[in-house]
């Protein structure tokens, strides 16, 4: 009997598992069995999936490509089978989706009720994390990503641009003085990241020229969110996402500063998915629910008017 969606099933699960015994253990079988079921579908494919070694498993070029298409065509057939179950067209299921701890919080977080509403059969599993995160690896649908994109052949959806502001506590410029220019920040508590793709430098304006300029301080945090709190309890100066700070500006809390020399500053923001010959139903009623009020956010619009069902 062809049981290829099973024996699929059992090649995600390894994966996911990163090892025979461990995926074995889950799906409550021998690991000899999930052996030979892995080693038949490389036989009837002709290809290798997984290398094996004593430490880890590794998948090869054609053992990633049938994970994400397997991935996604069994996603489709549990689909199939809820919609038929219950008389449904509407799309359900899982969409795992990563975005910074800002952009989710103040971005993602506020539209879940209204998209539960439209979409009550779709399980969001959020992940916030200001690291990049490998969509394979961690099996994401949706990543959210500030800055420019790598040519990683991933499937992008351009949401707007982050313009950066550099911000501070009134009491903490009372304390220290509001920066007049670039070489007032020698003097200023700087408050950085620690990410691997970022330097300790701010892009800032000086006559008709761009420069990197190096800034120090007291910390150096792997959260936009971290760095916020901070910058609000008056540690320091903060370069921040416009759309992070627009609260704390409105209600006091920041002010900004040297606004004439960051004009220029800015990020671009999309929505990175993992290609295919099609985005699972699910996954495309999320990016088409969530992008307008994402849109709007960036652009300082009441992001609730661009929710559509």
């Amino acid at each position: 009997m062809d049981n290829r969606a099973g024996e699929m099933q059992v090649f995600l699960r390894v994966v996911e598992a990163g090892s025979f015994s461990e995926a074995a253990r889950r799906m409550r079988m021998t690991p000899s069995t999930v052996s030979k079921l892995i080693a038949r579908t490389e036989a009837r494919l002709g290809v290798r999936l997984i290398e094996r070694s004593t430490r880890r498993l590794s998948l090869t070029a054609e053992g990633q490509l049938y994970y994400e298409r397997s991935e996604a065509l069994l996603g489709d057939l549990e689909e199939i089978e809820r919609s038929v179950s219950r008389g449904a067209a509407r799309p359900g299921g899982t969409v795992r989706v990563n975005a910074s701890v800002a952009f989710g919080v103040i971005g993602i977080e506020p539209l879940l009720p209204a998209f539960w509403l439209a979409y009550p059969d779709i399980v969001v599993d959020l992940s916030l994390s200001d690291e990049i995160v490998d969509l394979f690896l961690d099996r994401t649908d949706v990543a959210f990503r500030t800055g420019p994109l790598a040519d990683s052949g991933m499937m992008a959806r351009k949401i707007g641009v982050a313009h950066r502001k550099i911000v501070a506590a009134p009491a903490y410029l009372e304390r220290r003085g509001v920066p007049q220019t670039v070489e007032d920040l020698n003097h200023h508590a700087c408050l950085g990241f620690n990410f691997r793709r970022s330097a300790p430098v701010w892009p800032l304006r000086q006559g008709s020229r761009t420069v990197d300029r190096a800034v120090t301080g007291p910390l150096i945090a792997n959260s936009g969110e971290i760095v916020r709190r901070l910058a609000v309890a008056g540690a320091g100066l903060a370069r921040l996402g416009d759309y992070h700070a627009r609260d704390d500006i409105a209600a006091g809390r920041l002010v900004e500063v040297l606004a004439d020399v960051v004009e220029r500053d800015e990020e671009p923001i999309h929505a990175v998915c993992r290609s295919g010959p099609g985005l699972p139903r699910r996954v495309r009623a999320f990016l088409d629910f969530m992008v307008p009020p994402l849109q709007a956010l960036l652009e300082g619009r009441d992001a609730a008017a661009d929710i559509t069902a």
